[in-house]
């Protein structure tokens, strides 16, 4: 089926599967939107209905459980699509199938197979499809791309990115799948680098100017753990690319003190740091100076830009294809030998938000350090993430001895 037309004197008639939990930003997202005439929610899918007071200010919302019916029903031309990771390749199938656009949640998969699988299935169908990495809508980042072109730092030699955030055990007991690399068989891989910090990866690529599948040529992994989770919670990769730029985002949710994520452009005469929640750059030069105080910037929202292009008035900001290489990274990730579990005297327990949580001893400076030298852990110095020794013959007997 082909994609619906849009009428631009009408606001964007939208679906939005999955509204609470992150969803929840979604749908207060939409409600501003709306407001401003560029979208009216029409529908949510939602296992369990929202209530009268989640719907205040929507008017009249049509909700179902099962998304298909509910577009059939409501006629939407677009569908936000805010999920468990797992589930995001069949229901963007789903929408597009009926020539209805996507808003997918990153990661948009949790392979590259699917991946793929939802990107050629939507183009077959006539769907446009929006990645929802938000700070690829920032206008800081065409800003970063002209003052590199216009030589501000010199010759790039690498881009790092560092994040350093604060997350509890409740955090990993958010819904079945979190903190989970598989589940009932599904790929999930839901890691530090690959969800709650994976705008960092996508950033750091995007200003390396390595946002596709075919600019990744290699991806070093160092995953660990210091919660009781499957996946991994402190973590760091190391990307080479097609034209060389060496590419390192190192990320923890184990930090002693919560930090705003950031990602650094090394150049021969200076760098661009972007913290990119904030729209925030800095440019120094030389020997650390910075070149003026830091500038901040706006950002185009992902649905108003979804909605802009299907009236034919902007070009698609983070289409399948412009996270290619974070996909890369993030079946990397879904292949390598699962998260190794951190020594108990590596970290400490303290108390949380809502519960307990778990801060590893360094990790905040050992992030900063890993985007500033575009270095890996082990390379670092860091005990527990140094290469574990084989034991000896006569270690193994030992061991399978006193079992």
């Amino acid at each position: 089926m082909s994609a619906h037309p849009l009428d631009p004197r009408h606001a964007l008639p939208v679906v939005l599967a999955g509204a609470r939990g992150h969803g929840r930003w979604h749908l207060e997202n939409i409600r501003r939107l709306q407001r401003d005439g560029h979208v009216r929610l029409v529908g949510v899918c939602e296992l369990r209905p929202l209530d009268d007071e989640e719907l205040t200010g929507f008017g009249a919302v049509a909700q179902s459980d099962d998304l298909a019916g509910l577009l059939d029903a409501t006629g939407a031309a677009a569908a936000v699509i805010c999920t468990p990771i797992p589930t995001h390749t069949d229901l963007a199938l789903t929408a597009a199938a009926r020539g209805v656009h996507v808003l997918l949640e990153k990661p948009p998969a949790p392979s590259y197979a699917q991946f793929r699988r939802m990107a050629d299935g939507a183009a077959a169908a006539g769907a446009a499809v929006q990645i929802g990495f938000q700070s690829l809508g920032s206008h800081a980042l065409p800003a970063i791309r002209r003052l590199l072109a216009e030589g501000a730092i010199g010759e790039i030699t690498g881009v790092g990115g560092a994040g350093a955030w604060v997350r509890d055990e409740a955090y990993f007991r958010r819904a079945p799948w979190a903190g989970r690399r598989r589940m009932d068989g599904a790929d999930v891989v839901d890691g530090v680098l690959t969800n709650p910090l994976a705008h960092a990866v996508a950033t750091a690529l995007a200003l390396a100017g390595s946002a596709t599948a075919e600019d990744v040529t290699a991806v070093e992994s160092e995953l660990f753990r210091a919660h009781a989770i499957e996946s991994d919670d402190t973590s760091c990769v190391r990307i080479s690319t097609a034209s060389g730029v060496t590419v390192a985002v190192a990320a923890t949710l184990c930090a002693h003190t919560q930090e705003e994520p950031y990602v650094v452009v090394h150049g021969s005469e200076g760098r661009i740091t972007f913290w990119y929640k904030q729209d925030r750059v800095l440019v120094r030069r030389g020997a650390g100076m910075a070149a003026g105080p830091p500038a901040l910037y706006g950002r185009t929202d992902l649905l108003r830009n979804l909605a802009d292009h299907l009236r034919g008035e902007a070009e698609l900001l983070v289409p399948p294809a412009a996270t290619g290489a974070f996909m890369r990274v993030v079946e990397a990730v879904r292949v390598a030998p699962d998260p190794r579990p951190l020594p108990a005297d590596a970290w400490r327990a303290a108390p949380g938000e809502h519960a307990e949580r778990r801060v590893v001893h360094g990790v905040d400076g050992l992030v900063a350090v890993a985007a500033d030298s575009l270095c890996l852990f082990s390379e670092l110095g860091a005990d527990w993430a140094l290469p574990r020794p084989r034991p000896s013959h006569g270690d193994l007997h030992d061991e399978l001895r006193t079992r």
